[in-house]
């Protein structure tokens, strides 16, 4: 396997890319502070060289929140696949539980590779 070339770096890297296809159709969510945020969710097929048994895909969630990633988004149909870079973020909410978090991908470019067949 060829690792890719990464520059130095000296605060540190967190980049992500994904190649799937959208489970559904994006959604969109205005926050308390009036932000608004686009939601998809990315299947990805697994190496089935490198995990023959078990899970055949993982399934990502993405947020979008800069104009131009939540417009691309919403221009994505169900089964389009899509080429999705970004950062893993953790994000923090309350519920009626407490403080949770979870983990997504948040998109800064989302280009169509294919549309659904």
């Amino acid at each position: 396997m060829k690792v890719a070339e990464v520059p130095p770096v000296t605060e540190g890297l967190n980049e992500v890319r994904l190649l799937g296809h959208v489970s559904a159709p994006a959604t969109v969510r205005e926050l308390p502070s009036g932000d608004e945020v686009v939601s998809l969710r990315l299947v990805v097929p697994r190496d089935k060289r490198r995990t023959p048994t078990g899970p055949t895909v993982d399934v990502i969630d993405v947020s979008c929140w800069s104009p131009s990633s939540r417009r691309s988004a919403l221009g994505l149909a169900e089964g389009d696949r899509v080429e999705v870079q970004g950062a893993l973020r953790r994000r923090f909410f309350r519920t009626g539980a407490g403080v949770q978090s979870r983990y997504d991908v948040e998109a800064r470019g989302l280009k169509r590779v294919r549309a659904r067949t």
